[in-house]
């Protein structure tokens, strides 16, 4: 992320948290491996939408809740197209009220074109100025 950006928001956790998800990703598909994965897509997640509404803050947008944010995230380019982001935030709520392995393994599956949408997420904000 810019320096401006890095010095107004913790991007670091984001970062962190983005790598965390990619080492998990990166081992082999057992049980422990998907639930690993799954938490770390939910904190990241989490983080995303954090760090996206501390820019819009800083771009003078107020919002109100997540959905909010990825919509105006993608009025200053930081994002492609919000529905994508919807997707994710109904993964999350799922893997969050309940557990079947059934949803989990459903969840995993997804979590390929999460990583690559938070990778385009970074380098966008990186070239925010």
């Amino acid at each position: 992320m810019s320096l401006k950006i890095l010095k107004k928001i913790d991007g670091q956790s984001l970062l962190d948290a983005h790598a965390a998800l990619k080492r998990s990703l990166a081992q082999p598909e057992n049980e422990f491996s998907r639930n690993s994965s799954i938490q770390c897509f939910e904190f990241t997640l989490e983080l995303v939408w954090k760090t996206l509404k501390r820019v819009l803050e800083i771009y003078g947008v107020e919002v109100a809740n997540s959905r909010d944010t990825f919509r105006a995230a993608m009025k200053i380019n930081v994002i492609d197209a919000p529905e994508v982001w919807f997707k994710y935030i109904e993964l999350r709520n799922l893997s969050s009220h309940t557990y079947k392995e059934s949803i989990a393994k459903q969840i995993y599956q997804e979590l390929p074109g999460f990583d690559a949408d938070v990778d385009n997420v970074v380098s966008k904000l990186k070239n925010l100025q």
